[in-house]
C-alpha cells in the first residue's frame, strides 16, 4: 500500500478492519493490497494540505470534564500543547508553562464531531445555484467526490463552530442515488480550499443509500429502481461488477467500489426501515464489505442486536420522525433502547441548524430514556455526539475523546453541554483558540458574509 493508504487503513481498523474479508469470513474481491492510483505527478489525487493554526500551551482548570469515553472528573484539568492533549486529571496536575483558563463552575467536551453534515454542498443561502449534493443523473454514481462540490465559504461552518464547538464533520454526498459517490472528512476551520480543511489521515467514507430516496427519484424518471427489490437488484450488480475489476484500465467509480471491498473507504448507508438495514448486512457479506453505520436508522430500535453482533453503529436524530411512510416508525426512544443493546450510538445533524445543537439533541434523546426508566448517564450520553463519531468515521485513533497524544479539540461550555441554557465559550482545533464568546476579534466570519446585515451573528 502506499503511506496515505496505510495511514487510512491505521485510522479505520477499529471500524472496518483492513484484512481482505468482510463480514463473518467473506472474502472480498481482491487478493492483493490496493490504493487508489496516484496521479501523473506520483501524489495521491486531492492530498489534504491542512496546517493547524498556531496555538498556546493551554491548562483548563477546575471544569467539569467529560472525556468522550465515559468517563467524568470533577474539579478536573486539562492540558495541551503543540496541538495535542498532554494530559488529562485532576486538579494536583502541574499547570507551570501553560495558559491558565479557570474553568470553575464550566464544562469541557471533546470538540463535537458531525457524522451526517452536507455544509459546503448544500451551503447558505439555499438557492438552486448552490446546490451540489446530488449528482442525480444516475442512481449508481461512486465516481463522484463530495468534497469537489464543498465551497469553504458556507457560512454553515463558522456557525458550526460558534455554536455547536463542532471542530470536525463528515460531508457526504445526498440519497437521491443507491451509491451516491466519496465522502470526505474536515475540519472544521476556515481555509481557501477545501484540501485546506480535509482531515489529514482520515480514511474516506462511500455513501449509499436505501428504502424511498432512489425508488422514488429514478421510478419518477421511469427507468429502474422504482421499487425496493429493484434496489436490491442494482447495488448487487454494482457490486459483482466492482469485484470483476483488474484495474488496468482506470474507472474512477470501479476504484471506490474497490476501496471499500478492501476495507480502505467506510460505508455510511441512510436506511430508515429495520427490516431493510437487515438486508443490507446480509448483501455486505454475500458480496465482502462491511457498513460502518447506517445514517438516520429510525428503526434501529428493532434490530439493536443485530447492528451490536455485526458492529454497526446508527447515526441518528434525537426525534425527527414521521415525515415520509418509512420514517413513520420512529420513536424518541430509539438512542436508549440501542444503547441498552450494547450498540453504537452516534447523534447526527443531516441539517445546517441541527448541526449548531447536537449536544441538545443528545440531551434530549437521554431523556427519552429516562422516562421509560433508562438512566443513561451524562458521560456516556456526551460519547455520542464525539467518540462514538469518531469511532464510525475512523479516526477515533486521532480524534474524538480527551486523552494524551490526541488531537487537542477542546469546546470549554459555559454550562452543563446537556443543557439547553448552555454553549460553547471558547472552541480549540488542533489546540488553536479558533471561537472565543468573550472575545469578538475570536468570532470567525465566512468571507461571503462580510459586509452584510448580521454577518458573524452568534445566535
Amino acid at each position: 500500500m502506499t503511506r496515505i493508504a496505510l495511514l487510512a487503513c491505521a485510522a479505520a481498523f477499529a471500524v472496518a478492519g483492513c484484512s481482505t474479508t468482510g463480514g463473518d469470513g467473506v472474502a472480498s474481491a481482491s487478493a492483493k493490497d490496493w490504493s487508489a492510483p496516484v496521479g501523473e505527478d506520483g501524489r495521491v489525487p486531492f492530498a489534504s494540505t491542512y496546517a493547524p493554526y498556531p496555538g498556546r500551551p493551554t491548562a483548563l482548570t477546575g471544569a467539569t470534564i467529560y472525556d468522550g469515553r465515559g468517563g467524568m472528573i470533577e474539579n478536573g484539568t486539562v492540558l495541551f500543547r503543540e496541538g495535542k492533549v498532554v494530559a488529562v486529571g485532576d486538579a494536583s496536575l502541574a499547570t507551570d508553562g501553560y495558559d491558565r483558563i479557570d474553568g470553575t463552575g464550566k464544562f469541557v467536551t471533546p470538540g463535537v464531531i458531525d457524522i451526517h453534515s452536507h455544509l459546503g454542498d448544500y451551503p447558505t443561502p439555499s438557492v438552486q445555484a448552490h446546490s451540489d449534493g446530488n449528482e442525480a443523473t444516475s442512481p449508481m454514481t461512486p465516481e463522484v467526490w463530495a468534497e469537489h462540490s464543498v465551497w469553504p465559504q458556507d457560512p454553515g461552518f463558522t456557525r458550526a463552530l460558534a455554536n455547536g464547538g463542532v471542530t470536525s464533520l463528515q460531508i457526504l454526498p445526498g440519497s437521491a442515488n443507491l451509491t451516491g459517490g466519496r465522502s470526505v472528512t474536515l475540519k472544521n476551520v476556515s481555509a481557501r480550499t477545501v484540501q485546506g480543511m480535509k482531515f489529514p489521515g482520515a480514511p474516506y467514507g462511500m455513501k449509499m443509500a436505501c428504502g424511498e430516496n432512489p425508488k422514488r427519484v429514478y421510478g419518477g424518471k421511469g427507468r429502474m429502481p422504482s421499487t425496493r427489490m429493484g434496489n436490491f437488484a442494482v447495488n448487487r450488480q454494482m457490486w459483482l461488477d466492482a469485484q470483476a475489476y483488474d484495474g488496468k484500465k482506470r474507472d474512477l467509480g470501479k476504484e471506490t467500489l474497490k476501496g471499500v471491498l478492501d476495507g480502505e473507504i467506510l460505508v455510511h448507508n441512510h436506511c430508515y426501515r429495520a427490516d431493510e438495514m437487515a438486508l443490507v448486512m446480509d448483501m455486505a457479506k454475500e458480496m465482502g464489505y462491511k457498513v460502518t453505520a447506517f445514517h438516520h436508522a429510525v428503526e434501529a430500535y428493532k434490530i439493536g442486536d443485530l447492528l451490536r453482533e455485526n458492529d454497526v453503529c446508527s447515526a441518528i436524530w434525537a426525534d425527527w420522525y414521521g415525515f415520509k411512510m418509512e420514517a413513520y416508525d420512529g420513536i424518541l426512544e430509539n438512542a436508549a433502547f440501542l444503547q441498552r443493546e450494547g450498540a453504537c450510538v452516534v447523534i447526527h445533524s443531516d441539517d445546517e441548524n441541527g448541526i449548531q445543537r447536537l449536544n441538545q439533541e443528545a440531551a434530549k434523546a437521554q431523556a427519552a430514556g429516562r422516562r421509560v426508566g433508562l438512566d443513561i448517564p451524562d458521560a456516556e450520553v456526551v460519547g455520542w455526539f464525539t467518540y462514538n463519531a469518531a469511532k464510525a468515521m475512523g479516526i477515533a485513533e486521532m480524534t474524538g475523546s480527551l486523552e494524551a497524544g490526541k488531537m487537542a479539540d477542546v469546546v470549554l461550555w459555559n454550562g452543563d453541554p446537556l443543557s439547553v441554557y448552555s454553549r460553547p465559550e471558547k472552541v480549540w482545533v488542533d489546540g488553536a483558540l479558533m471561537f472565543d464568546a468573550m472575545d469578538r476579534r475570536r468570532r470567525p466570519v465566512s468571507d461571503f458574509e462580510l459586509g452584510q446585515p448580521g454577518e458573524g451573528d452568534v445566535k
